[in-house]
């Protein structure tokens, strides 16, 4: 659709205004092409022709639903209009004050504290991706810090704008966050001392000016290091351009450096009374502004927090006094008095005061610095000439040195905060914070604009490259072919200002020359630039400025000023005198190469911002502009290795007026901050871009039938757009987006409205006819009923005459005359009959009735009487038929059990006779297995007699192999013995040799080289050999590992055989034999070889000291010195040359000799240790073979030896069984004798009890005897076994089987004691039957007797421990219980009855030691349990429930009265007897109270995560959208990686955690607290979440949200929690969604929101109108009037002003006491509890 079609009535533009920039019109005529006016209507209702250009029309108004979008790219019309537009109405009507523009984030100064800023507010931003919240610097913190958590990679915020534009309070809040969500892991508080670092820079750095009151005069980049869990870890600070001439000269109201007025409001306190200083008005550097104070600021309060902040970055006293004296001897040295003398003298009066407290703080001499200051040094090529200055020469030479003084004390401030954020390891990532002035333009520009302009001017390159650059990767992602866009360059303003030959190269070289002045340069300027560089322009009516055409506006320089600044020269005299003072930082200040520490260490190589002098030579000193280009390129070298994030403060109006909107100023920071330029950037390309689900959702409207039919959502989309938008250039179909040229989204809206009105139309067309029928059709039912009556009534009239009327009228009366007779008549006969029927009938009745109760009275007596006997009857006999049922019942059941018994006796005795058959078998086994121990000690001699022939062999060998190193030794003699000859020999013939030995010598060494060199080669091979016959035994040695690793399996499985059938085993082992004989084996082979390896070291060594000999007798060099010509001569004469050289070949052959024996005897013992691994190889296999055939052997052996002691051990079993069933039938049968005699005797019986207790123990005697005969018994076979193991008393194997077969013996022995503690629980058993059989002879009373029964066993609810069982108990009963499927089927806090019951036994034993210590393991386990499982719910809750009942416990049985009184009397017995063990119950309290606190953080940490996403986020009543599609674009970083929780996950949550509750046993007062406190976190964490979400606040939200407190409440009413009072925790949630809900136009409207939003403070209140947002175009926005009104209306409220929530604030927890209603007799415990050493007592 063309832009033009869009120009139609009703529509609105904007046209320029004059005061308002932009104005808003109304379309009135349609615009048709070729038009030269556009026909508008005004706001204030003015008709206006407004003249257009059709290539240029006004820009079009965004719709009212796009208007106050959190990003200004998410408006369909992007212009400029509409960007200050939707930031007025956010400002003013909305009053936020940020708002998104792609990515940088524009924030305008309220001048006002907003409460938006508190942790809260941070911990809401934290974690949530950008986009998700309304826009705030915390988000563009979160986002920087998320980045660099993901990616790894470095980061920036560039926080740039006007003076008084809030950069300073924006940086501080993004280093705030950071370390607030980034704790560092150490103690030192490094975010501390980060955040301290502010207060410190803004004394020395900001001052009031007349836009800011603390406005900082200089940049910062301040780099906050992290490590690799992303915790800070340090930072670092670099500086930039400080405002020198702020120190010397300050303009109306305008006032120095905060430090200077801090240090005069603190002039009087003693510690700053040697500085000599007063008050500000009596310092020229501070009083020349003429405003000292700052209203609402306390200069005094703010120089104790900077000491305080000094302190805390460790910055001690002695350096802070040290500063504090610089600083006063600047103010002292502005007070000193310079007097003219003449017109081209000055002097300074050595008495001046100033001058000597300015020379006595700084350590100087102050004649030199009175003379100096007054005089200047000129040196040339000849002479040094002292040329007097004038008094404004002074002066600019004092300043010059003041302002040098300060500017070295800033740069040593910042060092040494550098050096207290430095940090011990290595940075892994940073982000840095960067706050620097933004573009400046004034009716007066000089060099502090220039360098400031061009500063922004790098930035805005650094910024348009990124903006690109995001754009590109955005088309890439969504795969949309990339066009080239068209953005603003501005590298030829950065060429003009910083290339080759380039403004700031001409200001250095003019500075160079020795009488440069700012005229010159300035005619430089124009030469070089005017007519040459369209970015450079002369000013038509002045000779000393020039223009530079920079990215935001056109910037008129003074030329005035700019050399003197550009040099900041200070007299070398004057450095000198300060170099020689005795004040060490002064001194330090001057010195040619200062020492200074580097602050800080990073992954870029950084260098200072500050670049050191090198030499004092005024030509080689470096220019202000070029440290400034340096220390720039720099920065954009740091930014450029990062990730920006860009925030453009915005100063609203000039006046510091809150929430006031200067349009004008605003449009003009918009330029200059590059804001309009990301708007250009994106108008240029697809602004506006939507997910398909949000276009779908946004648009089904437009959507036909036919088309919501397809399945796939982007396809429809697809189809959609192509039949609305005909030019298909007007939008793309990316990945996941659609991405809409500007203006696109605004026609989409028109067509929706367009459809809705027409919607509208037909529904209220309908609507109205539907009433108009209606009413029509009333009218016409009343219109027909007046029609009936009035016609009936006319036909009447008509109908009836005077005669008929009378006759009628008489034949009426009549009528009723008659009538009435006979009416009376009747009723009288009626009347006598109905009386005389009453009178008979009611006579009959009394009668009857009488008769009928006499009968009943004479019935009732006689069923008394009967029934009572009856009764009496019945009872007997039922008494009689229970007793005899019982009596034959148990008769049966003891008859049944002597028979079983009975069967089993013969059983047993059966058994027994088999037994004795088998052990006769047994006895033979055993002589057989004696005839095969005799075969394998047979087989043991064998294998020794082999070991013995084995060893002989080897010695053998040995003996050989040391005949063999004797014959060697012997030829090793002879050969040193013929080589000494040989030596002799040419030592006497060397003096005849001549030049020709020198040539033959040579011609022999080569020969003897290769012989060498095959003797090495020969070396290496028998090396090579000897090396293969090192891996030969390598394996062997592994086979031998082999085997030990069988021997050691098989000894795992003799362990194994060991446990069952016991130490038997081991006397058929010769596992151990076999060991040693494969250890002598293994210690022959070794030494074999280290006998070899000696063998071939002596021959080494042999052959070395030959080669040495050989070589060292042929010392040519000093045969050469010695030998003259003459000499050579002479022996050639002689002839003995001959006989020498003859003498080598001889020494030669003898040496190839020794080398051949030496091959021949390395190849015999190569084969000789072949033969011996062979045999070792051999004996090896063969024992292995024994091995395996011994094994078997013992396999058999083994078993049968199990099975002889499993049948040994059976016997004593049925004997004692036998035993034991004879006993209890012979008591049975007494029991049965005792219960068939009369109940008559039941005195009797009792009275001779005691009579029975004996007979029991004679009983009990005689079963003991019995038990000491089967023990003889069975002490007689070990006996029997010692008798057959005799026989095998030959060798030693045989006198280990005995004693084999006496540990056995004894092991039995055991057993039998065994058996004897298990007759003891029989007896006791016996007599637990015979209880059982005394309570059932228990009868009832009888002719009143009393009933005198034998009780049973009572329990008093203690259990028996031992006081080693104590970690036992805390093991089994804290540390390793699990609550998941124990407390099912347990009574609640189970544990903590058994631990009380502990207690209760030491205190009965009267222990103290014992109580105390019992009871501190059990709270140390508990504390242990509930550290271990800190994020356990489960676990937590179920020792939250067990601590309660303990303590619970301690208070029920501690005796006080208070507790008692719930107790029954049966509790009451059970009380503490000994001990008060209040004091810990305290200490149990405060543990419940701890672990109740944790518990509660647990289940916040579990339900937080979902609650913004189902109470807010999910659309629980569908249909009912209550958000609207924004087009927001996010960073690629800020991922949707969140699962999507619903209202159903909140409350299947909470059903978990109630469940839980309940089944672990939690008390109903506690479950109610929790609940409360759960509750009250959804709220707040609910409302907090609406507070920051813009997009949220609407009516359709609203709802939403009653409708999930709904869900809540139900839930509550479900579980009967209505009393724990949770519900009251939602009402500040309940009343804003009703706030969002409830119309807000009129007066009533506000008056009623004051009366029902009583739980919602003021600041909530507004907040809530003030970002409430209509989602369709028939909703309408609060107006700021009402907002007012609401406000007005509330300030009376006492309320704070504080926004969220704390959603850590804690109810107070308490602990009702609760008494148990479980008796501790009746509490027992379950065996899954492990606590078998517990006795109940």
């Amino acid at each position: 659709m063309a832009l033009a079609e869009l120009y139609t009535q009703y529509n609105r533009v904007w046209i320029p205004d004059s005061e308002e920039v932009w104005q808003s019109a109304e379309i009135t005529k349609d615009y048709k092409a070729g038009d030269r006016f556009l026909h508008v209507q005004l706001e204030d209702g003015t008709e206006l022709h407004y003249p257009v250009d059709p290539s240029a029309l006004p820009p079009l108004r965004n719709p009212d639903i796009l208007v106050g979008e959190n990003d200004l790219t998410a408006l369909s019309y992007l212009h400029e209009p509409a960007v200050l537009h939707n930031l007025k109405v956010r400002f003013v009507e909305s009053r936020l004050i940020y708002t998104y523009s792609g990515i940088i984030l524009v924030a305008i100064n309220p001048y006002k504290q907003l409460p938006i800023y508190g942790d809260a507010i941070i911990h809401a931003y934290s974690g949530q991706n950008m986009g998700d919240m309304d826009p705030h610097i915390f988000a563009v913190a979160e986002e920087a810090y998320k980045q660099m958590a993901r990616n790894g990679k470095n980061q920036s915020i560039i926080v740039s704008g006007e003076s008084g534009a809030g950069k300073t309070v924006s940086a501080r809040y993004t280093m705030r966050y950071f370390a607030t969500v980034s704790k560092s892991s150490s103690n030192a508080h490094v975010e501390d001392k980060v955040l301290a670092s502010n207060p410190i820079t803004e004394a020395v750095g900001n001052a009031k000016t007349t836009r800011n009151d603390n406005s900082s005069r200089f940049g910062k980049y301040t780099e906050i290091s992290f490590d690799q869990r992303y915790r800070i870890i340090g930072a670092n600070m670099r500086t930039y351009l400080l405002e020198k001439s702020r120190v010397v000269f300050q303009s109306e109201n305008e006032r120095n450096y905060h430090i200077f007025y801090q240090l005069c409001a603190s002039a009087m306190q003693p510690e700053f009374k040697h500085l000599k200083l007063g008050s500000a008005e009596e310092f020229n550097y501070t009083r020349m502004g003429g405003s000292t104070t700052i209203e609402g600021v306390d200069d005094r309060a703010n120089m104790i927090e900077t000491q305080k902040t000094f302190a805390l970055l460790g910055l001690k006293e002695d350096f802070q006094m040290d500063v504090f004296k610089t600083l006063a001897a600047i103010l002292h040295l502005g007070n000193l008095e310079i007097t003219a003398v003449g017109d081209e003298r000055s002097s300074i009066n050595l008495e001046d005061n100033h001058l000597n407290i300015f020379c006595e703080l700084l350590e100087l001499n102050s004649d030199k610095m009175a003379q100096w200051l007054c005089h200047r040094k000129i040196i040339t090529t000849s002479e040094t000439v002292i040329k007097p200055m004038t008094k404004p020469q002074a002066l600019n030479a004092r300043d010059a040195l003041a302002k040098k003084i300060y500017s070295h004390l800033f740069d040593f401030i910042v060092e040494r905060i550098n050096q207290a954020l430095q940090f011990s390891g290595k940075q892994h990532t940073f982000i840095g914070v960067l706050d620097i002035y933004g573009f400046e333009t004034f009716d007066v520009n000089s060099f502090e604009q220039f360098c400031i302009n061009y500063a922004n001017e790098k930035l805005q390159q650094q910024f348009n490259l990124h903006v690109f650059k995001l754009e590109q990767e955005e088309y890439m992602k969504e795969d949309i072919p990339w066009t080239l866009i068209d953005f603003y360059d501005n590298q030829p303003v950065i060429d003009l200002i910083e290339a080759k030959m380039g403004i700031l190269e001409l200001l250095d070289e003019e500075c160079l020359l020795p009488h440069g002045t700012d005229e010159n340069w300035l005619q430089k300027l124009y030469n070089n630039f005017v007519n040459k560089n369209t970015l450079f322009e002369k000013p038509r009516m002045s000779n000393t400025s020039f223009i530079i055409q920079h990215f935001a506006d056109k910037v008129e320089y003074k030329c005035e000023g700019f050399l003197e600044k550009n040099r900041d020269t200070v007299y070398e005299v004057l450095m000198e005198i300060l170099k020689e003072s005795k004040f060490r930082l002064c001194a330090n200040f001057f010195q040619d190469n200062p020492v200074s520490v580097s602050p800080f260490s990073s992954t870029i190589s950084i260098k200072s911002a500050r670049p050191v002098l090198k030499s004092p030579n005024k030509q080689l000193r470096m220019t202000v502009g070029s440290k400034f280009r340096s220390s720039l390129s720099l920065l954009m070298e740091t930014l450029n290795a990062t990730t920006p994030h860009y925030v453009r403060c915005i100063k609203p109006n000039d006046e510091k007026q809150p929430f006031e909107f200067d349009s004008k100023r605003v449009a003009q920071q918009l330029r200059a901050c590059g804001v309009l330029e990301t708007i250009r950037i994106s108008a240029q390309s697809y602004p506006s871009r939507w997910t398909y689900i949000e276009f779908f959702s946004r648009y089904s409207i437009l959507m036909t039938q036919q088309e919501l039919s397809v399945n796939d959502k982007k396809q429809i989309c697809k189809i959609v757009l192509q039949r609305l938008i005909q030019d298909p250039n007007q939008y793309q179909f990316g990945r996941t987006k659609i991405f809409f040229r500007a203006g696109q989204v605004a026609y989409l809206e028109k067509l929706r409205s367009d459809k809705l009105r027409h919607a509208c139309v037909v529904i209220q067309k309908s609507v109205r006819g539907w009433l108009q029928r209606r009413r029509f059709l009333c009218l016409r039912r009343a219109a027909l009923t007046i029609q009936q009556y009035f016609r009936g009534q006319r036909t009447v009239r008509q109908a009836i005459t005077a005669r008929a009327l009378k006759e009628t009228w008489a034949a009426i009366i009549i009528q009723k005359y008659c009538r009435g007779y006979l009416v009376r008549k009747l009723c009288q006969l009626i009347h006598v009959a109905a009386v005389t029927i009453q009178a008979y009938t009611r006579g009959f009745l009394a009668r009857k009735k009488y008769r009928k109760m006499l009968e009943e009275h004479k019935a009732v007596i006689l069923q008394k009487y009967a029934r009572a006997w009856l009764a009496r009857r019945r009872f007997q006999n039922v008494r009689r038929f229970v007793l005899n049922i019982q009596l034959s019942y148990r008769v049966q059941r003891l008859q049944k059990k002597i028979e079983e018994q009975s069967k089993e006796n013969h059983g047993l005795l059966e058994r027994l006779t088999n037994l004795a058959s088998t052990h006769m078998n047994d006895l033979d086994t055993i002589q057989k297995l004696e005839s095969e121990l005799e075969k394998l000690a047979a087989q043991k001699r064998t294998y020794e007699e082999k070991g013995k022939k084995y060893k002989e062999d080897s010695e053998q060998k040995i003996l050989k192999l040391e005949s063999q190193n004797k014959e060697l030794r012997e030829q090793k003699e002879t050969l040193e013995v013929k080589l000494q000859e040989k030596m002799e020999e040419m030592k006497e013939k060397m003096d005849d040799l001549t030049k020709q030995l020198f040539d033959d010598v040579r011609k022999e060494e080569s020969q003897r080289m290769i012989l060498e060199k095959n003797f090495q080669n020969q070396r290496q091979d028998y090396e090579k050999e000897i090396e293969s016959l090192k891996g030969e035994i390598k394996v062997l040695r592994e086979e031998k590992t082999q085997l030990q690793q069988q021997i050691q399996q098989e000894m795992s499985i003799q362990d194994d055989l060991k446990m069952e059938v016991g130490q038997l085993t081991k006397q058929v082992q010769k596992i151990p034999e076999l060991q040693k004989e494969i250890e002598l084996l293994q210690t022959q082979k070794l030494d074999v070889e280290k006998q070899a390896q000696s063998q071939k070291r002596e021959m080494r060594e042999k052959m070395s000291e030959v080669t040495k000999q050989l070589l060292e007798s042929y010392d040519f060099e000093d045969v050469r010195s010695r030998l003259s010509t003459e000499d050579l001569e002479h022996l050639n004469e002689d002839g003995e040359l001959w006989f020498a050289y003859e003498g080598l070949k001889k020494a030669t052959r003898v040496l190839e000799s020794h080398f051949q024996t030496q091959k021949e005897n390395y190849e015999k013992e190569i084969e000789g240790l072949n033969l011996k691994v062979e045999h070792l190889s051999q004996d090896i296999n063969h024992l292995q073979k024994l091995f395996r055939e011994e094994n078997d052997i013992n396999d058999g052996i083994r078993l049968e030896v199990s099975r002889l002691t499993s049948e040994n051990l059976v016997i004593p079993d049925l004997k004692q069984q036998v035993s034991e069933l004879e006993n209890q039938k012979l008591d049975l049968e007494n029991r049965l004798q005792e219960q068939t005699a009369k109940l008559k005797e039941i005195s009797n019986r009792l009275h001779h009890e005691p009579e029975g207790d004996r007979t029991l123990r004679r009983t009990n005697e005689v079963q003991n005897e019995a038990d000491m005969k089967e023990k003889e018994r069975l002490n007689v076979i070990p006996q029997e076994m010692e008798g057959l193991s005799n026989g095998l008393k030959q060798d030693e194997v045989q006198a280990e089987v005995k004693s084999k077969m006496k540990q056995e013996t004894t092991r039995l022995t055991v057993e039998n004691m065994d058996l004897e503690e298990e007759l003891d629980m029989k007896d006791r058993i016996i007599k637990k039957l015979e209880d059982q059989i005394k309570t059932l002879t228990k009868t009832t009373e009888k002719d009143g007797e009393v009933h005198v029964s034998a009780l049973p066993k009572e329990y008093i609810g203690m259990m028996e421990y031992k006081r080693e069982d104590e970690e036992r108990i805390v093991q089994n009963l804290i540390l390793d219980l699990k609550p998941r499927g124990v407390v099912v089927n347990m009574i609640p806090g189970l544990p903590a009855h058994i631990l009380f019951m502990c207690v209760r036994y030491a205190d009965y034993l009267n222990d103290a030691d014992m109580l105390k210590s019992f009871i501190n393991v059990t709270i140390d386990g508990i504390k242990q349990v509930v550290k271990e499982n800190s994020e356990d719910f489960e676990m937590l809750s179920f020792w939250l429930s067990n601590t309660y009942y303990f303590l619970n416990c301690l208070k029920q049985y501690s005796g006080e009265e208070e507790f008692m009184k719930y107790n029954t009397p049966r509790q009451n017995k059970n009380c503490l007897k000994h001990f008060d063990l209040s004091e810990y119950r305290q200490v149990l309290s405060d543990l419940a109270i701890r672990i109740y606190h944790q518990f509660i953080l647990v289940m916040e940490n579990n339900i937080q995560h979902m609650v913004v996403p189902g109470m807010l986020e999910y659309e629980s009543l569908q249909g009912i959208s209550g958000l609207k599609p924004t087009g927001f674009r996010k960073r690629s970083s800020s991922i949707d990686d969140t699962d999507t929780y619903t209202m159903t996950s909140i409350l299947q949550q909470l059903s978990y955690f109630y469940s839980t509750m309940c089944q672990n046993g939690l008390d109903p007062e506690l479950l109610k607290q929790a609940v409360k406190q759960l509750f009250f976190l959804i709220g707040a964490v609910t409302l907090n979440s609406l507070f920051l979400r813009k997009d949220m606040c609407s009516c359709r939200k609203g709802m939403q949200i009653r409708c999930n407190i709904s869900y809540l409440e139900e839930w509550l009413k479900d579980k009967n929690l209505q009393s724990s009072n949770a519900k009251e925790t939602l009402e500040p949630l309940s009343q804003a969604a009703w706030l969002l809900q409830v119309k807000k136009i009129t007066d009533d409207d506000a008056k009623e929101i004051c009366e029902h939003c009583t739980s919602l403070s003021t600041v909530q209140i507004v907040k809530i109108l003030n970002s409430y947002t209509p989602i369709d175009d028939f909703e309408k926005r609060v107006t700021p009037s009402f907002v007012r009104k609401v406000q007005a209306m509330l300030n009376n409220r006492e309320d704070g002003p504080q926004l969220m929530l704390d959603t850590k604030y804690r109810f107070q927890v308490t602990f009702p006491f609760t008494p148990s209603p479980h008796a501790l007799e009746t509490i027992q415990v379950p065996s899954s509890f492990k606590l078998g050493f517990l006795t109940r007592v």
